[in-house]
């Protein structure tokens, strides 16, 4: 994703042993990643000026070796590319070839014509997801042999007019939110054949133990512009002759029935909804489409096909917002307050923030006996240039012409042109300044490939980072040996004895958990400031959060009262991005036991781990270009990785 040599970031030392056995520990026989990089091997930047961006690091060989304890793999289960039609708008030609290319770490062009790659290690696995709606139409329209081209208005779709650009976007986002398709421009045949280039490429560049790709769309559900946006993974190369999409129905429950229909007939699946953030509080709603209560056999069929979340990405995170966790010092991060597609302002939040979902299914499930919000995490990127964008130091926006300079993001005004202010009323620009350079799907699986890594997300053994490779292992168990976290084989030992994230804990009479949480950073990143479990209950029918700081960094220990770590003194220079070299940890471990916990209580954990802050996206864009950074934009960032839940179950009562 290094464009020239203008992308710079600060690489911090750590003593290479103690990162060697800490990667061991937590799996890394994953080929593409390999073992361990000495750290001290690398240049050590001055203090004084940001340094520079490391080189991309070369493929490591395939190895067939299978992990029994589970290797991290790390990928992107939501790409655009041209075959989309608000991507085509925006000048992005880029193909399912292309970013298969850029997943394995080779450079391919941006629309606006420089060049994009991996600055880190190439991805383990990922599913261009085009959106089912007017999948390959508007290529079809810019064809001059194709009869979609004579349409009045084509013209004006691919001129280089930004606003006609947006003008034609506008028309087309329109009929998605309205369910008023445009019949001059549906074409099955076009459809068809573009469905077919998706599986085609998924199957041409499928390389076990290298690169896993999984066949995948986008079910694009706008009503009356909320999202409800779904992508669809499948297991393998069976595939239908077209995805269902809005177009069929906006009901994402007929998504499920359709994907039940598959299922019978051999074709697995499994949906992930995204952006609950702009879902304006429906995405998780507690009624069913036609408003009716949730009743179990809908919570079946949901929690059935849908066993995950998109937790965060570009257009901001959806683990929860500030009015819904307010005890959360950290629940304000990466906010987008509109919309998806537009400049209308987010007013629910209740039903749109996964954190919420979970407490709302634990409720769900004490009445119904079914929990439909069992969510498993996953980020990923939802790039629209075939390329994800999920560093701060490298961030190329998403897409394409509409944001691809710091200006049209909002992060630099050139001088002599505008102010600031003048800046702020442009509203496409307002909203690109809100997106984030994020994230990244990770599994804990036993090799790379496809029946492995979809298995991992079928049994929720995932985890999410909002772009950093920050690896989380987390387990829960009642019987976990004394000596658990000083042993070379923890890991082994914790599958032997406990739950993996992604599972379920029954109680066992007169024994409380114990969780097992371990963190380790990304050797390119951000140093590791504290890592916490977020615990949520019913209490009298009520839901009930809290977090708990359960690891600090530099030897430091929660307070007892506050459960929060000290601050570690990590320090980030503004004018240069250079942060301190103090402070922050290589890694976060500790066994611990819930204080508040109550054996009759039902309660799902996750964990979160946070790094140092360092310079958000914006502010390198400023620096770049030497500058002050835009004051309505955060300086700094905190980056993050969540873990999966594990949900504790009390025993249900004896019968007779």
């Amino acid at each position: 994703m290094m464009r020239g040599n203008t992308k710079r970031r600060y690489v911090a030392s750590v003593a290479t042993a103690a990162a060697t056995v800490a990667l061991t520990w937590l799996g890394t026989a994953s080929p593409t990643l390999g073992a361990a990089t000495p750290e001290t091997a690398k240049p050590k930047p001055s203090a004084a000026a940001p340094a520079a961006a490391p080189a991309h690091r070369a493929t490591a060989p395939v190895t067939s070796q299978r992990n029994p304890d589970r290797n991290a793999y790390f990928g992107d289960l939501h790409v655009h590319t041209g075959l989309s039609f608000d991507a085509y708008i925006f000048n992005v030609r880029a193909t399912p070839d292309d970013a298969y290319r850029y997943a394995r770490g080779e450079s391919i062009k941006h629309a606006a014509g420089y060049d994009l790659r991996l600055t880190d290690a190439p991805l383990d696995f990922l599913a261009v997801t085009d959106h089912s709606e007017y999948l390959g139409i508007m290529q079809a329209m810019n064809t001059p042999s194709s009869p979609l081209s004579k349409v009045p208005w084509a013209a004006d779709m691919f001129s280089a007019d930004r606003a006609k650009i947006a003008a034609a976007f506008q028309r087309i986002g329109t009929s998605l939110r309205d369910n008023k398709y445009l019949p001059e421009i549906q074409d099955p045949a076009t459809r068809m054949s573009a469905w077919r280039t998706v599986i085609d490429a998924a199957d041409r560049n499928y390389q076990p133990g290298r690169l896993t790709t999984f066949i995948g769309y986008e079910y694009t559900s706008v009503p009356d512009g909320r999202n409800l946006h779904r992508n669809v993974i499948f297991s393998g190369s069976a595939a239908p002759p077209l995805p269902f999409s809005s177009m069929e129905s906006s009901n994402p429950e007929d998504l499920w029935k359709w994907m039940d229909g598959l299922r019978a007939k051999g074709i697995e699946s499994l949906a992930i909804p995204h952006n609950s953030n702009g879902s304006d509080g429906t995405m998780f709603a507690r009624t069913s489409w036609d408003g009716k209560p949730i009743d179990k056999a809908y919570a079946q069929r949901r929690a059935r096909n849908e066993p995950l979340a998109e937790i965060t990405q570009v257009k901001g995170t959806s683990e929860t917002h500030p009015s819904l966790s307010p005890n959360d010092e950290w629940a304000d991060f990466e906010i987008m307050p509109t919309y998806i597609g537009s400049t209308k302002t987010v007013t629910i939040f209740d039903g749109g923030y996964v954190r919420r979902a979970l407490e709302q299914g634990l409720q769900l499930e004490d009445s119904l006996g079914v929990n439909p919000f069992k969510l498993g995490f996953i980020g990923s990127s939802d790039t629209h240039n075939a390329a994800g964008s999920v560093r701060e130091d490298d961030y190329h926006g998403k897409v394409g012409l509409q944001d691809a300079t710091p200006a049209l993001r909002g992060s630099v005004t050139p001088l002599g042109e505008h102010t600031w202010a003048t800046a702020a009323a442009d509203k496409s620009i307002a909203r690109f300044s809100t997106w984030g350079a994020a994230g990244l799907a990770a599994v804990w699986a036993e090799e790379n490939t496809r029946e492995s890594i979809y298995a991992a997300l079928r049994r929720k053994e995932t985890f999410s980072t909002s772009g950093p490779r920050i690896r989380v292992r987390f387990f829960a168990g009642y019987d976990f040996p004394q000596d658990i976290m000083s042993r070379g084989d923890l890991v082994h030992v914790a599958y032997q004895h406990g739950t993996p994230m992604g599972g379920d804990l029954l109680a066992a009479a007169q024994k409380t958990p114990q969780f097992i949480v371990w963190a380790m950073r990304d050797p390119g990143a951000g140093w590791l400031q504290r890592a916490q479990i977020v615990k949520g209950w019913t209490e009298g029918g009520d839901a009930k959060e809290q977090v708990f700081d359960v690891a600090c960094s530099d030897g430091a220990n929660p307070d007892r009262k506050t459960h929060r770590c000290p601050a570690n003194g990590a320090s980030v220079d503004e004018a240069t991005c250079a942060v301190s070299k103090s402070g922050g940890a290589v890694e976060l471990r500790t066994l611990w036991r819930d204080p508040t916990f109550k054996p009759g209580q039902r309660a799902f954990y996750y964990v979160r781990v946070l790094e140092n802050p360092t310079c958000r996206w914006s502010t390198w864009d400023a620096l770049r270009a030497k500058v002050q950074p835009n004051p309505a934009l955060p300086k700094l960032i905190q980056e993050r990785a969540w873990s999966s839940p594990i949900w504790y179950a009390p025993r249900p009562p004896r019968s007779g």
